[in-house]
């Protein structure tokens, strides 16, 4: 169209995003303090009703009561238990692994565990004082207090399971990688195809020839964790605009940080404040680049002078040897997304290939440079990589290869010859 242009995809030249967002409305899970409030609620009404049931067997207040708040006050020392694993593995996790994994942390087996030991508590309490003066009650509130002691029980059992994976090497990075394949494959669907796509071109909005809008973040300094790819395309759609978003996810943004560019006039900066979640850390929801972070730092941690266990660095490299190979044949045009009519509504920023392999390999090549285990496993990975890779992204993996080969030799010209090695480290 007049005054149009193609927005190009900024990992195939020509190409653009197909119909169709790999990214979601940002999703809060139920916040901690709402499932307390829900399960509190649960357990006082439960608490004043069931005593009130007048059929089927009997049995002696009494007992009942003592029962009820032998129960209450008992699972109340399961919350110092929840408390005091909830510190031990997030100190050891930050300590041992690395600061960024909180993945115990952020469990929802922890804080659900917490909300329902509350419920249970209020609910017994609430019970044995409902019951006043009378001489008998029905066995159901017997029933469903230790029914409810048992599921507190199981969620401790599950709690404490958890717990005891958080800090063991091999369950942290099946975890991490388990969480990175989630995350690729639902931002990545599509396979590696080098050619413009056989569609209608996304075509940027007639411009009246203004300066674009810069949108700058207002507040404190806070983490980009999601965006509202559908808000954002309706708002700019409404308004005949096109939203560049410049920072990427997982960016720190301080106060004056460019966030985006409106292209047009009409949409307001409110509108992207609106569509994107923020806050203190980075998250999995759509950060493709933190599981391989993640990775790296559990490298980096291990081949630093103070760890020296180039065993865990290998055993992390064989995770991130996983995402690699996964996103090598994927197709990582993912940055431009248009409205039903084919025109382009925004742009965010993409990880390109290049910019995943030195976040994977680059630092952990450094520090491996004096470790002869890490620098053969840094060449298997490399070299398998290469393989797998379609080849207009074979220079990127072939220039670090160059630099392993070439270290490795150098450094280790016994340890270096004969061809990679297959398999785990003898």
């Amino acid at each position: 169209m007049p005054g149009s242009a193609e927005v190009p995809a900024p990992d195939r030249p020509g190409g653009r995003r197909p119909a169709g967002t790999p990214f979601h409305r940002p999703t809060r899970a139920m916040r901690r303090d709402l499932a307390q409030a829900v399960c509190a609620v649960a357990g006082l009404v439960l608490g004043l009703l069931l005593p009130l049931i007048s059929v089927g067997p009997k049995i002696e207040a009494g007992r009942v009561v003592t029962l009820m708040f032998t129960i209450g006050f008992g699972v109340v020392s399961l919350v110092t238990i929840i408390y005091s694993m909830l510190f031990l593995v997030v100190q050891f996790s930050a300590s041992t692994f690395t600061p960024r994994l909180l993945l115990f942390r952020d469990d929802p087996i922890v804080w659900r565990t917490f909300a329902f030991v509350v419920g249970v508590f209020i609910f017994s309490v609430t019970a044995g004082l409902s019951m006043g003066k009378r001489s008998v009650v029905s066995v159901a509130v017997p029933a469903v207090t230790m029914l409810s002691a048992l599921v507190a029980l199981a969620f401790m059992r599950t709690l404490q399971t958890r717990a005891f994976s958080a800090i063991q090497l091999a369950p942290a990075l099946d975890v991490i990688s388990g969480r990175g394949h989630r995350l690729l494959d639902a931002l990545y669907p599509g396979p590696y195809a080098p050619a413009p796509d056989s569609g209608a071109p996304v075509a940027r909005p007639a411009s009246d020839g203004a300066a674009p809008i810069d949108v700058r973040w207002p507040g404190k300094a806070a983490v980009l964790q999601q965006i509202d790819v559908p808000g954002l395309i309706a708002a700019a759609g409404r308004h005949d605009c096109l939203v560049t978003l410049e920072a990427p996810i997982g960016s720190l943004l301080t106060r004056g940080t460019l966030l985006a560019r409106i292209h047009g006039q009409g949409m307001r900066p409110d509108d992207v404040f609106g569509a994107v979640r923020t806050g203190l850390e980075r998250t999995f929801d759509q950060d493709p680049g933190l599981p391989l972070r993640l990775l790296t730092d559990i490298t980096l941690r291990a081949l630093s002078p103070a760890v020296n266990d180039p065993a865990t660095a290998v055993q992390a490299l064989d995770h991130t040897e996983d995402l690699l190979t996964r996103l090598a044949g994927r197709d990582l045009a993912i940055g431009a997304f248009g409205d039903a009519g084919g025109t382009a509504r925004l742009i965010v920023h993409a990880p390109t290939w290049e910019q995943y392999v030195r976040l994977a390999v680059d630092e952990v090549m450094v520090a491996a440079a004096r470790s002869p285990m890490t620098l053969l496993r840094l060449r298997a990975l490399l070299t398998r990589l290469l393989t797998a890779c379609p080849p207009p992204r074979r220079s990127v993996v072939g220039s670090r290869l160059e630099w392993i080969e070439a270290a490795g030799s150098t450094g280790f010209p016994l340890h270096w010859s004969g061809p990679p090695a297959e398999g785990p480290p003898v």
